[in-house]
């Protein structure tokens, strides 16, 4: 029996299940948490990092909303390894110019499913993550630093196939 797929959220795809201003990737975001994330077809992570940034949303009732998500469907904290190691390749990926040294949070995701050994970041950005062209580089960044394993940083919609039974 093969193990599930881990993912790790980031805050841009609990953002879009309140995107009333992106219809589309707001329908797709309810999509993937109704058939995949509340079914358990994926063992579904966050970090502390999640929360933070949710709980620097200056709305109150989005903030709330945006927290509830995280009960209302069971996301599981991820546990982070002891000592520098997440924080020296998430400085390693700003320092090379891979992510903005202001989207440093950005960086923290991708470390912690690269040293937490996570299948898929599943992000709406586009600009700073979720762009084969930012996977390459995280990639090449982690070979050298003997993290052989790749990662993938896809969008919910590439993770909604409904025909697979072995996901």
């Amino acid at each position: 029996m093969n193990e599930k797929t881990t993912i790790y959220l980031d805050t841009s795809v609990i953002n879009f299940l309140f995107a009333d201003d992106a219809p589309d990737k707001k329908e797709d975001t309810i999509e993937f948490f109704e058939n995949f994330i509340k079914t358990g077809i994926y063992n579904c992570f966050i970090s502390d990092y999640v929360v933070s940034e949710i709980e620097d949303t200056r709305e109150i009732e989005k903030r709330n909303k945006l927290l509830k998500v995280i009960s209302d469907y069971g996301l599981e904290f991820l546990e982070l390894p002891e000592g520098p190691e997440i924080d020296n390749l998430a400085l390693e990926y700003v320092n090379r110019g891979i992510i903005p040294a202001k989207k440093l949070t950005d960086a923290y995701h991708i470390a912690i499913c690269v040293i937490c050994k996570i299948n898929y970041l599943v992000s709406w950005n586009y600009k700073h993550m979720a762009n084969v062209n930012k996977e390459k580089s995280v990639n090449v960044l982690n070979m050298e630093n003997n993290y052989s394993e790749g990662i993938r940083i896809v969008t919910p919609l590439e993770l909604m196939d409904y025909g697979s039974e072995n996901i």
